[in-house]
């Protein structure tokens, strides 16, 4: 990929929540419904903020698929390694695990906080993190039931100021592998994807 410099974004791949525990069911809807501000030639999901200095990325989409079944894509091992990455450790509250990202290499977490099917709290970190990038990163997901369809608001904090447009290219192609699985696709990799958003974040600035 054409990225460059200490890739961020694919530490922030690893901001891209990963959800390895809690109980789960399987439904059955498949779609995304994207809430998309379109940039360039490229749509954004997620806004980029400063809070006391730090980084914020937060995301939101809505999909066609009942709030079990997209809490079992984002907390259920086996799911998880569909798209995103192997997990494993104390997949429970208080826990600490280890995961293996496809994109990115190897983290390592603790579940602050697990509330089935609705919230999930977690700390990363890269045990190879490259200068500049942060010691930790805070991933917060809350998903709200709206009829058949089920809205995701996911934020990443802690990140640096300077490469919040990275990070949210990085975690946005999570999110959309993510839509992919659930909606019985086959995950759409493009080496491209990255630069559009990135120039798309870019252009949409720091809020």
């Amino acid at each position: 990929m054409s990225r460059g410099g200490p890739q961020p974004h694919m530490s922030a791949a690893a901001a891209m929540t990963l959800w390895p525990l809690c109980g789960l069911s399987t439904d059955g809807g498949k779609a995304r419904i994207e809430e998309e501000l379109v940039t360039g030639n490229a749509s954004v999901l997620g806004s980029l903020h400063s809070v006391d200095g730090e980084g914020v990325v937060r995301m939101e989409d809505r999909f066609d698929t009942g709030i079990d079944d997209l809490w079992g894509a984002i907390t259920d091992p086996d799911r998880l390694a569909r798209w995103y990455g192997e997990v494993e450790g104390e997949l429970f509250q208080g826990g600490e695990f280890r995961l293996r990202i496809t994109l990115s290499g190897e983290r390592t977490g603790r579940i602050e906080a697990c509330e089935p099917p609705q919230r999930l709290l977690l700390t990363m970190r890269d045990p190879d993190r490259r200068p500049g990038q942060p010691e930790q990163l805070v991933n917060e997901a809350q998903l709200t039931a709206e009829g058949a369809q089920t809205r995701l608001v996911w934020e990443v904090r802690g990140m640096p100021v300077d490469l919040l447009p990275a990070y949210g290219a990085g975690i946005q192609i999570h999110l959309e592998h993510l839509a992919d699985y659930v909606s019985g696709r086959e995950l759409h990799i493009d080496d491209a994807r990255w630069d559009e958003l990135f120039a798309a974040y870019e252009a949409v600035g720091v809020g």
